[in-house]
């Protein structure tokens, strides 16, 4: 096993930021099957971008080059990513909303590859309260701020109607929650120390309908 390093390389930019959990999930699939090395080229093909820019992407990162012949250690690039984005510390987080999509967020399992143990969950249904939902307890609401604040949480996952959302962001930040990953589909008011991370579904559903629009009415004619 590779030891972790804290990471004093330069700062990246933002799009080579945003390939970065790619290419971690791609190293962790090949570490799976075995796969001990990987050349840039054929990553570069796997993610339909250049030689050059993997390359440069990795140096960015990491400080064990390519071989020749070799390539690069999959073990090294993981150990290397994880520690850039700091996902070899596991970081707490509390999730607000048990509905669909607060359910699925909690089930899911991925989340563990990229340093994130959802600790507690909260909800107002009387009925979900005081149970434990994929091994996680289900508080009341009313608890969010005391329970972030006592377990020194700073991570919150907003997973409300839109309607409640900044409510529970304000109850978040009264909890020492400097981050928020926010589903609900509202901008969300917060102090300059405090990070949003909006996941806005309509958002992207205006960016798949609009390429539709342009890729399959190029002219702009009359539609079909």
């Amino acid at each position: 096993m590779i030891k972790h390093i804290p990471y004093t390389g330069p700062v990246i930019s933002l799009q080579a930021l945003q390939r970065m959990p790619a290419y971690l999930y791609y190293l962790h699939s090949l570490q799976e099957e075995g796969v001990d090395s990987i050349s840039a080229s054929k990553t570069a093909d796997h993610f339909g971008l250049t030689e050059i820019q993997v390359r440069k992407d990795f140096a960015a990162v990491s400080t064990t080059p390519g071989k020749p012949k070799y390539g690069f250690s999959v073990e090294a690039l993981i150990n290397s990513i994880e520690t850039y984005l700091g996902f070899c510390n596991t970081k707490e987080a509390i999730l607000v909303g048990v509905g669909s999509l607060g359910e699925a967020l909690l089930h899911y399992e991925g989340f563990t590859h990229f340093g994130l143990n959802i600790v507690a969950a909260f909800d107002n249904d009387p009925a979900l309260i005081g149970t434990m939902l994929h091994q996680k307890p289900v508080l009341s609401s009313a608890k969010i701020s005391d329970t972030a604040r006592r377990m020194n949480v700073h991570i919150g996952i907003i997973a409300v109607p839109r309607q409640q959302a900044q409510l529970v962001c304000d109850q978040l930040v009264a909890g020492g929650v400097k981050a928020i990953w926010n589903f609900a589909p509202i901008h969300l008011s917060v102090p300059d120390d405090v990070l949003v991370q909006n996941e806005n579904m309509a958002v992207s559903l205006a960016i798949l309908s609009k390429h539709l629009e342009e890729t399959l009415n190029p002219t702009g004619g009359e539609k079909l």
